[in-house]
């Protein structure tokens, strides 16, 4: 581990700053988005009336989810740059394979934020009938469905052989692999254990690349919190303008 950590020694994507915060921040986000919904049934007509009955409670589990699975993007790279040290192969297959998944996901979660809106405006069996008409209908993001259950395994098979991570950790972000996926798919025992173990491989990893010296001056990490919090308050209030 520690040999692979000094490699980091000279410039890479997407550094080691951002690739720590990611890898320490990304995965607890996304479990509470999986913790928040895990009281209603994962079924998409259960999650239309959830959101109708507890629609801020919906709306911050939905927004939690796509928030984590957004930022775990710098973390992956992070990861896969250092298993990639020692298996390029396994690295670069997983790492892709994931990415691919994460887009998915997301896309996932476009289609998600419209049918709210729907059983907002119209009704929740308005929207029932929309969801249950359109599910299963062909998008091109339907190919990338295999990579979400494979990619977080392949990931995990080069953490191990790499020694990146220990056989435990590698088999806890292989877990991964067991999180619902597709439109309006909440959450069940099985996505919580799946969310925990992606907290369980990548925070530590996090924590152990932010440790690893040279570390920054105590006024170079306030600056740069301090520029990081204002980035995104201007990239939140330039959404909101647009």
């Amino acid at each position: 581990m520690d040999r692979d950590l000094a490699c980091f020694d000279r410039w890479w994507f997407p550094g080691r700053w951002l690739g720590a915060a990611s890898l320490v921040l990304a995965p607890p986000i996304l479990l509470t988005g999986v913790l928040l919904r895990v009281r209603f049934h994962f079924f998409f007509p259960q999650q239309l009336a959830a959101y109708h009955d507890h629609p801020r409670l919906m709306a911050a589990a939905y927004s939690c989810f796509l928030a984590g699975n957004i930022l775990l993007w710098p973390a992956v790279l992070t990861a896969g740059n250092m298993i990639g040290k020692r298996r390029p192969g396994w690295a670069t297959w997983g790492t892709a394979f994931v990415m691919f998944g994460l887009f998915a996901r997301t896309f996932h979660a476009g289609a998600d934020f419209l049918a709210f809106q729907v059983a907002k405006n119209l009704g929740v069996e308005s929207a029932t009938r929309v969801i249950a008409a359109s599910y299963g209908a062909f998008h091109i993001v339907s190919a990338l469905n295999a990579t979400i259950l494979l990619g977080w395994i392949l990931l995990a098979i080069g953490a191990y052989l790499s020694k990146t991570m220990g056989l435990a950790r590698s088999a806890a972000l292989a877990l991964m692999s067991a999180l619902m996926m597709g439109v309006l798919k909440g959450s069940s025992f099985i996505s919580v254990i799946a969310a925990s173990g992606l907290c369980a491989a990548f925070v530590p990893l996090g924590i152990t690349l932010l440790r690893t010296p040279p570390s920054p001056s105590l006024k170079k990490l306030l600056l740069g919190s301090a520029a990081g919090l204002v980035f995104v308050a201007a990239l939140f209030i330039f959404g909101r303008l647009g």
